[in-house]
């Protein structure tokens, strides 16, 4: 691995997650730990299944280091298998349920995953390839030929194992999208995961009746930087195995939910039920925003009618630079995504790699305690990663585009992929969708570069309208266009019933182009 030096903070972490977790289980043995749909865990329960779970992989023959996957929906076994792979000394490895079958046969061989645990909703899904990996398959909930979970747990000791792991191991592995090519292995080491525990305490994780509601998949960065801080402050974590914006708000009432973290998809639906205000959040402390950026209008009505806190976390799964923008205490910046966060450093690049002054744009690149090892088995790729200033100091390239305000906050533009390049004029997808979603009968857009013989490529907006809005995609196209430059201006407009979106919120840009840089025989 190419070894990559995170800045250190002044007061660094010398215990890993595993510590952690182990001491809130000493100190809250009555209290709820994880609880989803029927099924409770006390925390002298999980740790006691979190032991077994790491006795039974250990008796399985997985050695430090070993990879462990899971492909499953949350639930509380899967908070067992993470924490216990983790007391094993595995690298924990949760897959994507989104990816195809064939992106996540390439994930297992690529990680070489001694064990891969299965839930019955996606036995069709990894049908193809069962017999294709390296990895032992356990059934995590349904029996039909393959060990099951609840055997292999049966006469696993509960006694801590007491595997020594380091802050230097590594703890997790999470693949990007993989929906086509192979997917990247991003590994992070213990110290990466216990630096980002210095949250728990200001973020009331650690809070005597803290409560915590988790409705975006455990094989998202996006959750585990939420799931981890909850567990480590001894808190209680409610999963919920799908999102469903009523079913999330009858949730956070009924449990008096203190923290969520929520991707800015999910903020739209749960204040577009109609009768949000009638629910009794007024239990709920602290909120967090992270994926993508959050609508600066979403926000303001979330500040106006969702009690709580309201933090915007800005970074990538690689890690490297972060903002956080609290919004309830700058409302006047809810543009941005925040300042950089404490021991972060961001810079702003040209595409020659030079630094660019205060409120310039260019590529963001970033470093922090919380940087990733490296892409797994890829030196290559995690060289091309890194951004090196003229003192030697390594920066992550984040691929997005953005600027600092004269108050130093930044402000996103989009991702240097999403951007259109239209008779050599450089377009920013994002300025127009804010143009398209400005108009009143438009609920979702998107906007994408699509194949011009004349220009080379064009934008192209895809719309969802509110329901019952019978206006043309031309006339939504023309009221866009009169407010738009003339050289950024959309070709045309075509209206949707819904955008693709991954399982946190992210518009699958690829997946909308793909179709017309094929039609026209050309290479996205």
């Amino acid at each position: 691995m190419i070894p990559i030096t995170p800045p250190k903070p002044d007061n660094p972490p010398t215990e890993t997650v595993n510590d952690m977790i182990r001491a809130s289980a000493a100190a809250n043995p009555d209290r709820l730990a994880v609880v989803c749909g029927d099924t409770t865990r006390s925390w002298a329960a999980f740790d006691a299944r979190v032991n077994k779970v790491a006795n039974a992989l250990i008796g399985m023959g997985v050695q430090k280091g070993d990879r462990v996957a899971v492909l499953s929906p949350n639930s509380v076994a899967y908070a067992e298998l993470f924490i216990g792979a983790l007391r094993a000394g595995a690298v924990i490895t949760p897959l994507s349920t989104l990816a195809a079958s064939e992106a996540l046969e390439k994930m297992l061989k690529d990680c070489g995953a001694k064990l891969f645990f299965l839930a019955d909703q996606y036995r069709d899904l990894a049908a193809p390839f069962l017999d294709a990996i390296p990895a032992k398959t356990i059934a995590i909930d349904f029996e039909g030929g393959l060990p099951t979970y609840e055997t292999l747990l049966a006469d696993a000791p509960d006694s801590d194992p007491g595997v020594p792991v380091g802050l230097d191991d590594p703890c997790n592995l999470i693949y990007s999208s993989g929906t086509t090519g192979t997917p990247k292995g991003i590994l992070h080491n213990h110290w990466m995961r216990a630096a980002q525990m210095a949250r728990v305490g200001p973020n009331g994780y650690a809070d005597d009746d803290a409560r915590t509601l988790i409705s975006t998949p455990l094989y998202s960065n996006t959750t585990i930087v939420c799931f981890l801080p909850a567990l480590v402050g001894g808190g209680t974590v409610y999963l919920m195995p799908k999102f469903d914006a009523r079913r999330y708000l009858e949730l956070a009432q009924k449990y008096r939910i203190t923290h969520t973290m929520l991707v800015p998809v999910q903020y739209k639906r749960i204040m577009d039920v109609p009768d949000f205000d009638d629910f009794d959040l007024s239990s709920m402390r602290c909120k967090f925003s992270t994926s993508a950026p959050l609508r600066a209008d979403v926000k303001r009505d979330v500040l106006a009618r969702f009690p709580g806190k309201l933090m915007e976390y800005y970074g990538l799964t690689e890690g490297g630079g972060v903002t956080v923008l609290a919004a309830h205490e700058r409302p006047d910046k809810l543009h941005t995504v925040g300042a950089p966060a404490d021991y972060s450093d961001i810079r702003i690049i040209d595409p020659d790699g030079n630094e660019l002054p205060q409120g310039q744009l260019g590529e963001i690149v970033g470093r922090s305690p919380t940087m990733m090892t490296g892409y797994f088995g890829r030196d290559d790729l995690t060289a091309d990663y890194i951004w090196t200033d003229k003192t030697g100091t390594q920066f992550f390239r984040s691929g997005d585009m953005g600027s600092f305000d004269e108050d130093g906050f930044l402000v996103l533009s989009d991702r240097k992929k999403d951007m259109i390049i239209s008779g050599g004029l450089n377009i920013f997808a994002n300025d127009l969708e804010l143009v398209l979603l400005d108009d009143a009968d438009v609920v979702d857009a998107a906007v994408i570069g699509v194949p011009s013989d004349e220009w080379g490529e064009t934008p192209l907006g895809l719309v969802v309208l509110r329901a019952g809005a019978t206006r043309s995609a031309d006339d939504i196209r023309d009221a866009a266009n009169k407010r738009l430059g003339k050289s950024h201006r959309l070709s045309a407009v075509e209206i949707r019933d819904e955008l693709p979106r991954s399982s946190i919120g992210k518009i699958l840009k690829r997946e909308l182009r793909q179709p017309y840089w094929e039609a026209a025989g050309r290479q996205i």
